[in-house]
């Protein structure tokens, strides 16, 4: 039961990664690394599945295991080094370009 006499919690409300980062009081680097971890993740996901990849296929060319390769396929990168996607990432057949910007 609730205790009407309890205080309401108020939403807090993120609109990208460094604000979510900043009100769980993390370093703005927490963000950059959850946008990079995303962007390789959907990309992979994308490009597995426009090409017909299977999750052997992919493993075997990143040589890495099946369950990483499904795991990410299902969008869960977390706990997978950014190394890794990046090899996963080129066993799809993809390159990916960097740049930078500065921070505000």
């Amino acid at each position: 039961m609730f205790n009407k006499a309890s205080k309401k919690v108020k939403p807090v409300i993120a609109r990208n990664t460094k604000e979510l980062a900043k009100v769980m009081g993390l370093d703005p680097a927490d963000a950059v690394e959850w946008e990079l971890r995303y962007s390789l993740t959907r990309k992979i996901i994308e490009t597995a599945e426009s090409n017909h990849l299977t999750v052997t296929q992919i493993a075997k060319a990143a040589k890495t295991s099946r369950a990483r390769v499904t795991n990410i396929l299902k969008g869960d990168s977390q706990g997978i080094s950014i190394d890794v996607l990046l090899r996963i990432l080129g066993a799809t057949g993809q390159t990916i370009k960097i740049s930078y910007t500065r921070a505000a």
